[in-house]
């Protein structure tokens, strides 16, 4: 969804992450061995955000608020569909905007907004129970919190879009499962994607940005 947006995928097909292996930065193993890598790699990471900016494709899902009762289910750290206008989006992989604690990551005692005047967490900086202020970032191997939030917005859904997925990374790809039986799909992805038998399914094969525009005039 962010790729047009110059803001690179969580994990790329050659398993590089801004040319960091991804088990380096983003599992807790990798946490647990360099702290202060992991820390330094979402500092540098919170930088290319702030200078990132919502597309075409962010703002016309945002625009689509104005006549459905929309949900945002995405499994990107950015915060560009909310700077683009959607009111309720779910983070299943977490905020990068964020830093929580390192042992309780969901406490929201904890949980520290981080913005562009003060982006940068001091490697050694402590949450308030003590632990080692992290990314609030879900770290692979970790479970999924927001998971439930957003598979009873799929249960309840009239409509369902997918935007820029394989529908191989899991558990966010079995969130389609939990859509009613006929509930019209609609994925948009210029790649060729395995539909798995998915009822009512429609692939536009196409990228977030344009796709989007064809789905609005199909809606």
């Amino acid at each position: 969804m962010s790729v047009e947006s110059g803001f690179k995928t969580f994990r790329g097909n050659d398993g590089l992450w801004e040319n960091y292996p991804v088990e380096q930065v983003a599992s807790h193993e990798g946490w647990l061995e360099d702290p202060t890598l992991v820390t330094n790699f979402y500092n540098m990471l919170r930088r290319k955000l702030w200078d990132a900016q919502p597309n075409e494709g962010h703002r016309l899902i945002a625009e689509l608020e104005k006549d459905y009762d929309m949900a945002v289910l995405t499994q990107n750290v950015d915060d560009l569909h909310e700077r683009a206008g959607s009111s309720n989006v779910i983070h299943l992989h977490g905020e990068l905007s964020k830093a929580c604690s390192s042992i309780d990551p969901y406490n929201d005692n904890y949980i520290r907004q981080l913005t562009p005047e003060q982006s940068d967490v001091e490697p050694g900086t402590k949450a308030g129970d003590g632990s080692l202020l992290r990314p609030f970032i879900v770290f692979f191997g970790e479970s999924v919190p927001m998971l439930g939030p957003a598979s009873r917005e799929a249960s309840r859904a009239d409509i369902f879009v997918i935007i820029g997925t394989s529908l191989n990374v899991y558990p966010a790809a079995g969130l389609v499962g939990y859509c009613p039986r006929n509930c019209p799909i609609y994925l948009i992805d210029p790649n060729e994607v395995n539909s798995n038998g998915m009822h009512n399914f429609s692939h536009i094969k196409k990228g977030a940005s344009e796709g989007m525009r064809e789905l609005v005039k199909l809606l």
